[in-house]
């Protein structure tokens, strides 16, 4: 018997509709949270308490990838046998993590895929290259939220919560940008919805890792540090979620790092854009990539706390009404103050901005901070020795460069003359800059 046209094109329009389960969360979850296994155990009812499925993104253990990067840097100085070394002792930490966590037979099958995993971690230290840094950097770094995840998914399995562990890589595709990777969108959001969508729909928990993808050739790319953020928001975005919660270990989002700054205030509410503002500036609570995806699709982001999910939070949402803001503080340290000169004293005029931002676009180094008068053109930015030493080499053939190093830059916005005054107070001002709602100051 023919199947109407009308069913055919009913059924047809299921199999290509967009990914879409009602009430769905995504839930990521930072090193602090699972510093240890007391930490991960204790996030159990979080997830068990959901009553739809959900897609938890992990990052490393705590520390793990400090670890990890000094591994890199060990290896891409042709300190090899030390690197090997300090990965035996990484992979030992991560076996008795497990131990804790879980009963003898669990841990026997967790330790064979971590050691799988360690294997990985070993031959890309061998291969790793100092000429490609920033391609063994991920290689290597990548390893840590494998860890994490492979340790989550047995511990849930323990416990009960149907799960699926997969390998993020092979949904993110990424360009060949290592340590910054660009994702296709269009690529990963096919396999977020035909790999994750089919997990979840199956009524089971996605466990995932943050902070990688991977290239065409299925080479490891980072995706920035604190990429983890950005992951969440991104899957949840493809797949049409309803939200996305950060656990961290403060009550939620705070005007100022409280690691840096006294008498933090909390957020309750904040809006896309002031979140945007905030990570353009250096802000490290959330990367700097992740509001534009919950922005586009109106995904409401929640910053809650691990050790008391009762406590309310802050969100993050598309407008707030009616809300003064405190003082929003941002504080990077570290940063190199760059000053070119023209050598002809030929104006710094559209030409010649030209060739400079294309000199730093081409090294891949962003600019935090940005002046030009008549002949000079100043900039901070991060200070990454291997970028900013082939920076001042590069501006050197056409200009004068002069170098201030380890200056400090400071950001606030709804700023008061008072709290600018408290802030640089018995510091030495380099450069400042001041708009309506914000204004920045390079200090030393």
């Amino acid at each position: 018997m023919m199947v109407s046209t009308v069913k055919l094109q009913f059924a047809i329009s299921l199999i290509f509709a967009p990914f879409y389960i009602q009430n769905m969360r995504v839930f990521k979850f930072g090193g602090a949270s699972i510093a240890d296994a007391g930490r991960m155990a204790a996030l159990l009812p979080i997830i068990s308490e959901e009553q739809q499925p959900g897609l938890l993104v992990l990052s490393a253990l705590g520390k793990t990838t400090n670890a990890l990067e000094k591994i890199v840097n060990l290896a891409c100085k042709n300190e090899k046998n030390e690197a090997l070394r300090l990965a035996l002792q990484l992979e030992q930490q991560h076996l008795e993590y497990a131990k804790q966590l879980l009963d003898d037979n669990r841990f026997l099958n967790a330790s064979i895929a971590l050691k799988s995993h360690f294997a990985e971690l070993e031959l890309a230290v061998k291969n790793a290259d100092p000429a490609r840094y920033d391609y063994s950097y991920d290689q290597i770094v990548c390893i840590g939220e494998i860890l994490s995840s492979t340790m989550f998914s047995f511990f849930l399995t323990q416990n009960n919560i149907a799960n699926e562990w997969i390998d993020v890589r092979n949904v993110i595709r990424t360009d060949h940008t290592y340590r910054d990777g660009v994702v296709d969108w269009a690529y990963s959001k096919h396999n977020a919805e035909s790999i994750l969508g089919n997990v979840l729909k199956q009524g089971k928990v996605v466990i995932t890792q943050g902070f990688i993808g991977s290239t065409e050739e299925g080479t490891s790319v980072t995706l920035g540090r604190e990429g983890s953020d950005y992951t969440a928001a991104i899957l949840a975005a493809m797949l049409h979620l309803e939200s996305v919660t950060i656990w961290k270990d403060v009550d939620g989002l705070q005007n100022a790092d409280p690691k840096l700054f006294p008498n933090t205030v909390k957020i309750e509410a904040i809006s896309y854009n002031e979140v945007i503002e905030m990570a353009f500036y250096g802000a490290q609570i959330i990367h700097p990539k992740t509001i534009k995806p919950l922005q586009n699709a109106n995904i409401p982001l929640y910053v809650k706390c691990f050790f008391d999910r009762k406590l309310k939070g802050s969100v993050i949402q598309a407008e707030v009404a009616h809300i003064p803001y405190p003082p929003l503080i941002v504080l990077k340290d570290n940063q190199e103050l760059i000053q070119v000169t023209t050598k002809d004293f030929s104006f710094i005029t559209e030409d010649n901005l030209s060739k400079l931002y294309s000199i730093f676009h081409d090294l891949k180094i962003k600019i935090n901070l940005i002046q030009n008068a008549a002949i000079s053109f100043i900039a901070s930015v991060d200070n990454r020795e291997d970028k900013v030493k082939a920076l001042i080499q590069a501006l050197g053939k056409e200009y004068i460069v002069h170098v201030n190093d380890n200056v400090s830059l400071l950001t606030i916005r709804h700023f008061t003359p008072e709290i600018i005054f408290e802030l640089t107070k018995g510091k030495q001002i380099l450069l400042k800059q001041e708009t309506r709602k914000t204004v920045q100051v390079i200090m030393k």
